[in-house]
């Protein structure tokens, strides 16, 4: 019995594609991965159709330390007026899914032992 591997044949893309994807790299703050993986092209490749054409890859931008303030030109520290925050919810909120079903519940805080046993035997 003789078994045949399936052929790979290599992707050819147009020279208008390749054009194309290029001059998205040189954009300023462009990701040449980014831009190959958008285009579903490997990185590897665009940077070897930059190669061929002689275009120097963009090397990764480092970002500027943001410029030191002034001293004297703004306080060192501003008080904001005070607000006191009110719990997001006094209760335990649980959402459960478990294949067609879908269940909802709200327990008290105060019973978080009850909850936690009801919870431990619902899922066994």
């Amino acid at each position: 019995m003789e078994i045949q591997k399936p052929s790979r044949r290599r992707r050819h893309h147009p020279e208008e594609f390749k054009q194309a994807v290029i001059e998205a790299c040189c954009e300023p703050g462009a990701s040449v991965a980014g831009i190959a993986m958008a285009n579903g092209v490997n990185a590897n490749q665009v940077r070897r159709w930059l190669r061929e054409r002689g275009i120097e890859v963009p090397k990764r931008r480092m970002l500027m330390p943001a410029a030191q303030p002034v001293p004297g030109t703004a306080p060192e520290f501003v008080q904001l007026p005070f607000t006191p925050v009110a719990p997001a919810s006094p209760d335990i909120r649980i959402e459960i899914r478990r294949g067609n079903t879908a269940i909802k519940v709200d327990w008290p805080v105060q019973a978080a032992g009850e909850c936690a046993a009801w919870l431990r035997d619902w899922l066994r």
